[in-house]
């Protein structure tokens, strides 16, 4: 019956958000939107327009129980100071306004910034905001945010006949600020909002997940309205959200590691180019792809905590740059599973394979990324049902994209035992070594998948979730980054250029072990042979006999 509607902002965009929708008079449900703030800070909606979208006349005086004259409408200004207290939004600095607007009877629409606590921002059930004096309950499942007649009937509206038609806020818990809008009952109104400064100081208030309320509660006598405009989220640091402050950071080393690893890499290459194999320009390749991923997601978010905007490019360049290393990294790994560069030199028909599979893998993957990034940014240009159908397909993009990594992983395992059991037959001990770290370093990176994954997991359906994601949510997935980092680290090393790095590759390694090369020897019969048909013959394919009787070998040798 009660509903709570996230305002009409994409909540991942920017801290300059936009709110274009209606916000109609209505009881049943209330509007809001979350961001985190690192105090001092503040959030700004005096540049959101409020407009209505009829004249009124349907509405004015319909019912003459209404009297606005009965009603102590001062309740919200008297006390006029800056901070938490209740103030008016659309009149000056003194509230010149205050008399006209009770005298047109007007309707008011409520806007409050409240702080969630950390104790109940990080648990799976969120908050209760009846705890922190925004709506209340009757203790047996009865809702309500606002002060309508059922709300009245339950015993639920404590403020009196002032409340009526008003946001019910408990002024004994509710900690926030508070600002309200009035709007007269009739003619065509529009008006953007003055002192719609919420100031969150350092002393007073905390960092931590903030929610801004707006409710155009009263459904009997107030008017629809439309809301547009930019409002601004803005942290000490700047107007990156709080809690995505450590994730630029992370992604700043992750840059600076990647740039170390492709230093040492290419150097390692520019003094051994004589002895480059294919499948070290692989490798390198990886690392430079992985290089520009971090670089513009990391540019990302310091563009965005600059100029409060996301930059496009660089949002979706990363997400690009992305998809095309993890498919990259998938192919690369099943390549060297296949024995390129250590048991043969070319993979054949195998290597079209490998492509296709990575090509396919992109192409699934970058579609369900980009198809996420546009529902979730761009949701303020999109439809409801419109974004409703991008998620549907996400959902079945994930599925596919699933299969096809199960697909890579057996494929991976199976040809690394193929290739190991080849070099144990052949006993390549020293091909073998390399290949027991690369299965352990895949072995190891696949345990820790699993382990994290189901870490993940219970995080998610505890009461009190392990890891604060009020704070830290990012660690979340900035760990697969490191798990990735990890693992190409490993087959850089690996597979680092070196001295003789062609002939390793190429040349079987000889046993040295007893006799295991053996010489089949074909040796003519003697003249003193019982049998002179084999005397006088010709000596085999292979050798031959000079004319002492000797035994010369030739170039037939077999072995």
């Amino acid at each position: 019956f009660l509903s709570v509607l996230p305002l009409l902002f994409a909540p991942a965009r920017a801290e300059f958000r936009r709110f274009d929708g209606p916000i109609n008079a209505a009881s049943n449900y209330i509007h809001y939107s979350e961001g985190y703030v690192v105090t001092p800070g503040y959030v700004d909606i005096s540049n959101l327009i409020f407009e209505s979208t009829d004249d009124g006349s349907n509405r004015l005086f319909a019912n003459q129980k209404y009297d606005p004259e009965e009603r102590d409408w001062d309740d919200d200004d008297e006390e006029g100071g800056e901070d938490g207290e209740n103030r008016r939004l659309d009149g000056g600095a003194d509230g010149e306004d205050v008399d006209a607007a009770i005298a047109s009877g007007s309707t008011f629409v409520d806007i409050i910034l409240l702080h969630e606590p950390p104790s109940c921002a990080n648990s799976r059930l969120g908050c209760d905001w009846t705890e922190l004096g925004v709506g209340a309950n009757d203790g047996v499942g009865n809702l309500r945010w606002c002060c309508s007649d059922d709300a009245a009937a339950l015993g639920l509206c404590r403020g009196g006949p002032k409340q009526e038609g008003r946001l019910i806020v408990d002024p004994d818990k509710f900690k926030g600020q508070h600002r309200f809008l009035g709007v007269p009952p009739s003619g065509d109104w529009k008006r953007s909002v003055k002192f719609g400064m919420f100031d969150l100081k350092d002393d007073g208030d905390k960092a931590g997940k903030y929610v801004l309320v707006m409710a155009n509660c009263n459904d009997q006598f107030g008017r629809n309205l439309t809301v547009s405009g930019d409002y601004v989220w803005k942290s000490a640091h700047g107007y990156l959200p709080g809690n995505l402050f450590g994730e630029m950071y992370f992604f700043s080393f992750l840059t600076i590691c990647y740039l170390v690893l492709i230093a040492w890499y290419g150097i390692k290459m520019s003094i051994h180019g004589d002895e480059i194999i294919p499948i070290q320009k692989w490798v390198v390749g990886t690392i430079g792809i992985g290089l520009l991923e971090v670089f513009f997601k990391g540019g990302d978010l310091w563009v965005w905590n600059v100029d409060g905007d996301r930059f496009w490019f660089s949002l979706y360049t990363g997400v690009i740059v992305g998809v095309l290393k993890r498919a990259i990294s998938r192919c690369l790994v099943v390549m060297l599973c296949l024995g390129w560069g250590v048991t043969c030199d070319t993979l054949g028909d195998k290597l079209k394979k490998v492509v296709t599979l990575g090509v396919v893998y992109a192409g699934t993957s970058a579609a369900r990324d980009v198809m996420t990034v546009l529902a979730i940014t761009e949701n303020e240009l999109l439809s409801t049902e419109t974004e409703s159908e991008l998620l549907d397909v996400v959902t079945i993009l994930t599925f596919i994209t699933a299969f096809i990594d199960v697909f890579f992983y057996l494929w991976i395992f199976d040809a690394l035992n193929g290739t190991m059991k080849h070099l144990e037959d052949m006993n390549q001990s020293r091909k073998l070594k390399r290949y027991l770290r690369l299965r352990m370093i895949l072995l190891l990176s696949v345990l820790f998948a699993l382990v994290w994954t189901v870490y993940g997991v219970v995080d998610s359906y505890a009461d009190q979730r392990i890891i604060n994601e009020e704070v830290n949510g990012w660690v979340l997935s900035a760990v697969w980054e490191v798990n990735y980092l990890l693992v190409l680290v490993g087959l850089s090393c690996l597979w680092a250029p070196e001295a003789g790095a062609k002939e390793y590759a190429y040349v079987m390694e000889l046993s040295t072990i007893g006799n295991d090369l053996e010489f089949d020897t074909n040796i003519c019969d003697s003249p003193d042979s019982d049998d002179d048909e084999f005397s006088d013959s010709k000596p085999r394919e292979g050798s031959y006999t000079d004319d002492d009787g000797d035994l010369v070998i030739g170039k037939g040798i077999q072995a």
